[in-house]
């Protein structure tokens, strides 16, 4: 098995007052040559955004973009004349091909909106924009890995590209395999809360930890924990 470690606190980082946000790649003006994606998925951002505030309209093309919010309320609208709030529980999926607009607020004028944003490469480009939102509270993520993002149907959401995204609340002292769906992809491992052990590594609230070359690892909950595991094509 093969890892890559990145810290919690290595990760690019920018405090503009109504957003404060990291990158565990590199993004806008953070640049780390040995941080510029993990296979397909090229963006992993995470985001607090004070009240009332947002990014303004503006472009995506050719990237797989899935919003997951960990507090407050997401609003968004697009090109596509969709406009909806979303918060804890549901997701959001943007094919964004050839090309959309988008805006993205905190719909709360009184708590802070905490989310992250990760941008996965397609598997072709120019495809038909396509915004969808998705209710994951159903999903078992209880001491298991939950999917929510999954080619064929297996899950809520899926995306142009082989890709998988689970998300796991676990409670202190359970361990929980995983498997590998396919030869050719690895997995990224993005520690919410809490901490973990996968094969010996240590990880804490925010660090993350690519996986390759092995077909299935163990992650181990070294207290209650919430992980997200992100099984993307290495290309």
């Amino acid at each position: 098995m093969k890892t890559v470690i990145d810290r919690a606190n290595t990760r690019g980082h920018a405090d503009y007052g109504w957003l404060n946000t990291w990158h565990t790649f590199s993004f806008a003006d953070y640049y780390n040559p040995q941080r510029i994606h993990f296979g397909a998925l090229r963006v992993l951002n995470d985001d607090t955004v004070t009240p009332g505030m947002g990014f303004d309209t503006h472009p995506h093309k050719n990237m797989e973009v899935i919003s997951i919010p960990l507090k407050g309320y997401l609003r968004h609208g697009d090109s596509l004349e969709h406009s909806e709030v979303i918060s804890p529980g549901d997701i959001q999926v943007m094919s964004t091909g050839s090309g959309i607009y988008h805006s993205e607020f905190n719909d709360s004028k009184t708590e802070n909106l905490e989310f992250l944003q990760i941008w996965v490469i397609p598997r072709v480009n120019n495809t038909k924009p396509v915004y969808k939102s998705y209710d994951i509270r159903q999903v078992d993520m209880k001491n298991r890995f939950g999917y929510i993002v999954a080619p064929h149907g297996t899950a809520p959401g899926g995306i142009l590209q082989d890709a998988w995204f689970a998300l796991g609340k676990l409670e202190k002292g359970k361990k929980i395999g995983y498997h590998l769906h396919q030869k050719n992809t690895g997995v990224y491992c993005f520690v919410i809360e809490g901490e973990i052990c996968i094969e010996g590594t240590d990880l804490s609230r925010r660090d993350g930890m690519g996986i390759t070359e092995t077909d299935h690892f163990q992650v181990e909950a070294r207290s209650e924990a919430y992980v997200l595991l992100i099984e993307v094509a290495m290309i």
